[in-house]
């Protein structure tokens, strides 16, 4: 396969107006040839969606479901520019999909990594940073590696990270790029609530022993 080099995949941003690292990808799949790159990247929609990420997306829908047995339940509100399109099938099924794979990420918290506040950043460098794996290294190796283990459990807490669940090849923002590329609009995931059953309830738990005890006394 061609070496993909920085130069290149600016090239075909500048063409495309795709993100970087859906430049990139684009060339992987194509062995560095940047027309090819071109139309891999308009078929997955990804192209045009970048192009439009920048418009106000103020209309969608909010979506909801609920998992076999109603233990899981999900609200996800995605936003995109009209109404129209958000009553269309491409949107609604998309609402669909985003609001199962909320229910399939327990640990699922913010849309985004740029969502996740400063202090859960630090509190997880902080754990990492005690780990006892880490003793004895280089102060800078260190700080390598826990900057690289942060990243990833930021990306676990990140919904547009996780891979889709019905095609694992590509992730949640890419789903969400390639129906917008579809639909024409700048679509955006804006918020979603995740409900488990019983989640909170503090569940008073008697000893068995302790409780015949208390049965035959009271006799």
């Amino acid at each position: 396969m061609a070496e993909i080099s920085a130069k290149l995949v600016k090239e075909l941003r500048d063409k495309t107006g795709a993100g970087m690292m859906d430049c990139k990808k684009a060339l992987s799949e194509n062995g560095g040839d940047t027309t090819k790159a071109t139309e891999w990247l308009r078929q997955k929609g990804i192209a045009t969606a970048e192009k439009k990420a920048g418009r106000t997306a103020a209309e969608g829908s909010i979506g909801s479901y609920i998992h076999t047995g109603a233990r899981v339940g999900v609200l996800v509100e995605v936003n995109c520019e009209t109404d129209f399109v958000a009553r269309g099938e491409a949107f609604q099924e998309l609402l669909r999909n985003v609001a199962m794979q909320i229910a399939a990420c327990p640990n699922v918290e913010y849309v985004s990594v740029d969502e996740i506040p400063v202090a859960v950043s630090d509190r997880e460098k902080k754990i990492e940073m005690g780990r006892d794996d880490l003793d004895g290294k280089p102060e800078q190796m260190k700080v390598k590696i826990v900057e690289g283990r942060i990243g990833k459990r930021l990306k676990e807490l990140a919904l547009l990270d996780q891979p889709y669940i019905k095609d694992s090849t590509i992730n949640v923002s890419e789903l969400v790029k390639q129906v917008a590329g579809k639909v024409g609009e700048n679509i955006q995931v804006r918020r979603f609530t995740r409900f488990t059953l019983g989640e909170g309830i503090e569940v008073e738990k008697m000893d068995f022993a302790a409780e015949v005890a208390a049965m035959g006394g009271a006799s």
